[in-house]
Formats: structure tokens, C-alpha cells, sequence
């Protein structure tokens, strides 16, 4: 072994330590870390009950009408890719959050982060595609805000939407009412916007096209909710994909999550990506799918309108809540045997959303 001492200080950890003293890329992977950073930073430092809810939108009361409130910034890298761009995708997004909560999405703010030297024309792209996809689903970007930082100190673009919208009577969507003998339902096939983007910002062919999910999801949830509005917990997907959405709801209601590995729906293109690439797609981002949990009196009423919406006509059973050990979610294999789908600690493909 030579004598000459290694030089480490430009050295990066794959799996951040968990305690750290400088904010990591894992903070912001929605995984374990992001939970620690939001549980043990920031819930304390603004309190409130609402904020408790730890939902992907709050449900608050106002004038007595139920309105969800959501935000959420964009921060994807490339701005442009297969299936989307970094404006439908804020559109889509907050809208998503909002559904997740049951309610029809009415008006959006938009918050433009720009680096001093982006083209126009690529800000005039973002833009348009924000106003198509808000008019496909029906809500209203009705205020905003721009600011321009320095070249070099951003990445193009950056953006912040926040979204308000009303919850039928009736619904009360939220982790907490998941109980055992609930089915878990997922709407489609998943992992395609994590490799996709991941597809263009390396520069990796994988021999198909494969492109972004990112969808609107308003319209599914409404199909869902007019077969029962009884339906227990809704979540999309997207940083640290299925296994951090089930993790969470998991330990948020305090029961278990038992999955059929074999009966989860994930396309072949994606598979062979994430086997080359040594990734699980459990833990791979989405933006156009979304996970229920349903009381088993409802589920094939349910699956059958999320079958007949186009965006849930690849929906499917993957499995159920369970009094077995509250909080860990675990994977039936093809094999017969059992592992645990832990909640990721950071993040596999950074920079997705």
C-alpha cells in the first residue's frame, strides 16, 4: 500500500448517514431522510395541527367549506423530456396532490425561479405548456411571481406551484382511516417518469421509447369517488415511488402492508432498465399514477371504474392492510418467500421533480 495519503474531501456517500450536519441530495428523495428532515426540523419549528396530517394536501376548513391547499416546487432536470416538461409537470403535480385529498382542483399560483441567460423561448415553452395543461384540467393559474437569480446560481428554471380546491361532502380521505383487510390498488404501470428522465439526462437507450407518466389524475379519482365515497387513502407515487408512498401510509395508520411482488404492474422496458441499473422499480418515481386503499366490500366496484378510465385501464389488486407487523411493509416474491420494502433512505434518481 503506498505511503502517500488519500485525498477524500471531494468524495460523496452514495447512502448519506443519517446524521448529518449539512443538508444532502437525500434530504430532498422523499424517503427517510426527507421524513427526518420534515418530522424533526420543520414540524416543530411551525406546528399546527394541520400540518400534522403529513398529507400530499391539507384538508382545512374555511367559511365551512372543505378546501385542500397544497405547494409544491419543480426543480427537474432535464426541463424537457419524453412525455412532459417541467410546466405540465407542476400543473400536474399540485393538481395530483390535490386529488389525493378528493378534491376537484380550482385555481393555482405559479412561482418562476430564472437564471439570468435562459433562452425566452424556453421560458415561452414552459409556460404554454403550463396554461395547456392547467386548461386540460380545468383550473386556473390565477396568480404568480417571478424572480431572477444570477447565471450560475440555478439551473435554468425553477418553479413553485400551490393549488386550492374543494372536498365533497362526504369524503374523507387520509391514512389514518386505512385498516386492516383494506385492498391496495394501484392504477398502473409504474416507474416510467423516473426512467425516463433518467433516460435522457444520461444519454442511455434502453432499445424503446419510454416516457413520462405525467398525467392528470383529477378525473380517475372522480370515477373512483362516484362508486363509493368511502374509499380510505389515496397516494401518487412520486418521490421515492410505491414502496415510500406504502411506508408511509403504513406507520401513518399504524397497521401492516402485505404486497403480491409478482402482481405489481411494471412494464417490461422499465424492468430491464432498473435490472441493468441495479434499481428496484418499487422505489422509482411516477407523476400519472396513484395507490388506494379500499375497503374490500368496495374494491372490484372500484377496480372495475378505475379499469374503464383511461388512465387506470392497467389498474390491479397488489394486496392488502393487515394487523401483521404495524408499520413495515413486506413483499410476497414469485418464489414464496418474503422481504421487507423499507422506506428508502434517500433517493435513486435525484432531481426527477
Amino acid at each position: 500500500m503506498s505511503d502517500t495519503a488519500l485525498d477524500i474531501t471531494g468524495w460523496t456517500c452514495p447512502a448519506p448517514l443519517r446524521d448529518r450536519p449539512r443538508v444532502v441530495m437525500g434530504h430532498g428523495g422523499g424517503g427517510a431522510l426527507s421524513a427526518e428532515l420534515v418530522q424533526h426540523l420543520f414540524a416543530p419549528a411551525f406546528g399546527g395541527d394541520v400540518l400534522a396530517q403529513l398529507g400530499d394536501s391539507a384538508a382545512v376548513s374555511l367559511g365551512g367549506v372543505r378546501l385542500a391547499f397544497s405547494t409544491d416546487s419543480y426543480v427537474v432536470r432535464p426541463l424537457f423530456f419524453p412525455g412532459g416538461c417541467i410546466g405540465d409537470l407542476a400543473v400536474n403535480g399540485t393538481v395530483n396532490d390535490l386529488a389525493m385529498s378528493g378534491a376537484r382542483a380550482a385555481y393555482l399560483s405559479c412561482g418562476f425561479i430564472l437564471e439570468e441567460g435562459v433562452e425566452m423561448s424556453v421560458v415561452a415553452r414552459v409556460a404554454e405548456a403550463m396554461g395547456a395543461a392547467a386548461r386540460a384540467a380545468g383550473v386556473e393559474v390565477a396568480t404568480g411571481d417571478t424572480k431572477v437569480v444570477e447565471a450560475g446560481r440555478g439551473d435554468g428554471i425553477y418553479l413553485n406551484t400551490a393549488g386550492i380546491g374543494i372536498i365533497p361532502d362526504g369524503v374523507d380521505l387520509r391514512p389514518q382511516r386505512v385498516v386492516p383487510g383494506d385492498v391496495v390498488i394501484v392504477s398502473g404501470e409504474i416507474g416510467l417518469h423516473g426512467v425516463a428522465i433518467m433516460s435522457v439526462r444520461e444519454g442511455l437507450e434502453f432499445g424503446v421509447d419510454i416516457r413520462s407518466d405525467c398525467a392528470d389524475l383529477g378525473g380517475l379519482v372522480r370515477s373512483m369517488l362516484a362508486v363509493t365515497p368511502d374509499l380510505h387513502a389515496l397516494r401518487d407515487p412520486t418521490r421515492g415511488g410505491l414502496a415510500a408512498s406504502l411506508n408511509e401510509i403504513a406507520a401513518a395508520s399504524g397497521t401492516g402492508v402485505v404486497i403480491q411482488e409478482g402482481r405489481v404492474p411494471v412494464p417490461a422496458a422499465v424492468a430491464n432498465a432498473c435490472a441493468i441499473l441495479g434499481l428496484d422499480p418499487l422505489y422509482v418515481a411516477n407523476e400519472g399514477k396513484l395507490v388506494a386503499f379500499v375497503p374490500r366490500e368496495h374494491a372490484d366496484a372500484v377496480l372495475d371504474a378505475m379499469r374503464a378510465h383511461p388512465l387506470g385501464r392497467h389498474a390491479t389488486v397488489i394486496g392488502e392492510a393487515v394487523d401483521a407487523h404495524p408499520g413495515l411493509v413486506v413483499a410476497r416474491t414469485a418464489l414464496g418467500g418474503t422481504r421487507v420494502v423499507d422506506l428508502p433512505i434517500g433517493e435513486q434518481l435525484p432531481r426527477i421533480c
